[in-house]
């Protein structure tokens, strides 16, 4: 529409002519939304509200004396706020690139201020220590402007050809390259060691292939033996089965014939000798019955025989006595015993006679009974 202007979403459109805006600004601030704007009559100007970047590098000396070189990048806008825009407005509106040179500017004055009361050390390891600083620093003048940061980065320092920060840096330096080559080195053991583990490995499983292999090389052999030993085996087995067969029927023919020759042979031999014994044993017990009764018979006939002679042995003996010069003194009485001595004579003749009979015919005589010497002796024969 004729005369109606709406600033972009990162703008403010400042209207001026007429009356003047809030607070005697000498012009009306508009964000966000259209504005009806009276041509001729009224004059319209738009001032960014994006971000924009300034950067700063700046010599700089520390606290020990030492000049540094410090690279920083600032990131920074008009602030949202009316008086903000008015600020920024006023003194930027014609040639908005000095935003970025203003601020450069500033940075770089703070930077040297903060920068002098550090030292190298401490700007080194404290960088976000040095940003914080300088951003509180320059946050009221940054408002006056009606600028505000939203970022400062500290992007190097360097001591140019002093070295000082190269040397302050040396220990640590050794320190990571004695720390770099404890891990080169160590890890150059481990790979050795890793290297050596495999090799230990694959010689070990090589091993254990080789063994399977020379088991399954084993195994085909001993198989294809059993198979070409199957035939020979089962034939020599039958065989010798067949002579355990033969032989243990030769055994039990051996034992048949053994049996039939003690059936046949040795059982009619031994009842045969066993016949012959008891006929001898008979026949000897006959003889000697016979012999026992002859003999009884001989011995009686003979004490008959030698008791008849008696008075025929005492007549003898007394015919002997016939031509003797005999001289009895005692009478009748001496003559008495001359007889009786004569019949003892004849009577141990007899005896004599039969304990020679006795003895040669195993008979043992009875002790003589007690009594007069006249009296005959009794033989019991055996």
């Amino acid at each position: 529409m004729f005369g109606y202007r709406v600033p972009a979403p990162d703008q403010a459109m400042l209207i001026s002519g007429g009356r003047r805006g809030q607070g005697g600004a000498p012009f009306r601030v508009v964000t966000g939304h259209g504005k009806f704007v009276l041509p001729v009559l009224r004059k319209t100007r738009f001032l960014t509200l994006s971000m924009c970047e300034a950067e700063v590098a700046e010599t700089c000396v520390t606290k020990q004396g030492i000049a540094l070189t410090v690279r920083a990048v600032i990131a920074f806008k008009v602030g949202n706020d009316t008086e903000s825009i008015v600020n920024a407005g006023q003194r930027f509106l014609s040639d908005q690139d000095q935003m970025a040179v203003l601020t450069g500017r500033i940075f770089a004055g703070h930077l040297r201020s903060i920068i002098g009361s550090m030292t190298v050390e401490e700007i080194v390891t404290e960088r976000q220590k040095l940003a914080t600083e300088v951003l509180e620093t320059s946050k009221t003048e940054m408002a006056k402007i009606g600028l505000i940061v939203d970022s400062l980065q500290i992007q190097s320092i360097d001591d140019g050809e002093t070295g000082y920060i190269e040397s302050m840096s040396a220990p640590y330096k050794a320190a990571i390259q004695r720390q770099a080559q404890i891990a080169w080195a160590k890890a150059n053991q481990e790979s050795a060691e890793a290297q050596q583990e495999a090799t230990r490995n694959q010689a070990e499983y090589q091993r254990k292939t080789e063994v399977v292999q020379a088991q399954y090389n084993a195994e085909v052999d001993r198989a294809q033996a059993q198979a070409s030993q199957a035939g020979p085996l089962a034939q020599a087995h039958a065989q010798q089965e067949v002579l355990a067969a033969q032989t243990e029927l030769a055994q039990r023919q051996a034992e048949l014939r053994q049996q039939q020759l003690v059936a046949e042979v040795v059982k009619p031999a031994e009842a045969e000798a066993e016949r012959i014994r008891v006929l001898a044993t008979a026949e000897a017990n006959r003889m000697k019955i016979q012999a026992e009764a002859a003999a009884s018979h001989d011995r009686v006939a003979l004490e008959r025989m030698l008791i008849e002679q008696l008075p025929q042995i005492v007549k003898e003996a007394a015919s002997g006595l016939a031509g003797a010069n005999v001289n009895v003194l005692n009478g009748a009485d001496g003559l008495g015993e001359i007889a009786a001595g004569l019949v003892g004579q004849g009577l141990t003749i007899l005896d004599s006679v039969r304990r020679n009979l006795g003895n040669a015919e195993g008979a043992q005589p009875q002790p003589p009974r007690a009594g007069t010497g006249n009296e005959v002796e009794r033989y019991d024969v055996k």
